[in-house]
């Protein structure tokens, strides 16, 4: 964006009416410093100027924005394993409608972000999009597989209990666990931005900046639903060790609490 409208700035100054030579005997004092020497970029040193901005931003990243892209990868990916449960597991119509955003929306970021640590010349974990499972590696065998060490993974045992589960049942896990994965995920960002010379490209920084706004709004959205559907169900408050910390207990007792 910002090379694009610097691109744009220098192009109308090129793209500018000649000025025409002044008379000798009537020399403008105001307008010569300005107008006298001052020499024009053509569109090609425009062109490889922007090219050198853009291959200067590609260099601009730290280990940790690398660590940060490739987790995501793997942390959307688990999304992606809970949203294609709830068609074929009996969820309700909101559930499916807010299941089906979540495939759209992180399948083009697991897309931007692999494409980001490629521009780098970074390898990037594959993911098939349509179920979420991992089909590769980047030469870090504890990346083969999901790091459930990340913010708001989901261990093997509650996503074999939601892929078990069905109609509400499915309704009120799938929005628990989700609330606590997207938690997760905005915790993430948090530690990124906290990081020493972390998010400072132009690139991950917007797109950082977006996933903590989107999962924050539908983190809220998702609280709305469940507690109209009353609240987590109980096994599962009791086995997840962060429910004292990142939900109150009114959301467990109230279920009409329209509080975020």
């Amino acid at each position: 964006m910002v090379g694009t409208l610097g691109l744009g700035l220098l192009t109308a100054c090129v793209a500018g009416p000649p000025v025409p030579p002044e008379p000798p005997a009537s020399p403008s004092p105001a307008a010569a410093p300005a107008d006298a020497g001052v020499p024009a970029l053509t569109a090609a040193e425009i062109e490889a100027l922007y090219r050198e901005r853009l291959a200067g931003s590609r260099t601009r990243f730290t280990e940790a924005d690398v660590r940060f892209m490739t987790d995501m990868i793997h942390h959307h990916a688990q999304a992606l394993e809970m949203a294609v449960l709830a068609p074929t597991n009996g969820a309700s119509t909101p559930v499916q409608a807010l299941a089906g955003r979540i495939l759209i929306s992180q399948q083009d970021e697991i897309t931007l972000m692999g494409q980001w640590l490629e521009d780098r010349e970074r390898p990037a974990p594959i993911v098939d999009l349509e179920t979420g499972q991992m089909l590769g590696s980047h030469h870090h065998d504890h990346h083969d597989h999901h790091d459930h060490s990340m913010p708001g993974m989901i261990d093997d045992d509650r996503m074999a209990r939601l892929a078990g589960s069905h109609g509400t049942d499915f309704d009120r896990l799938f929005l628990t666990l989700m609330i606590e994965h997207h938690e997760g995920a905005v915790t993430m960002v948090r530690d990124l931005f906290a990081s020493d010379g972390a998010g400072q490209d132009e690139e991950i920084f917007r797109f950082a900046s977006d996933v903590h706004a989107d999962q924050v709004i539908e983190v809220a959205r998702m609280r709305l639903l469940l507690a109209s559907l009353g609240g987590p169900p109980d096994m599962e408050t009791q086995n997840d060790p962060a429910s004292s910390t990142t939900h109150s207990p009114h959301h467990h007792h109230h279920p009409d609490s329209n509080t975020p």
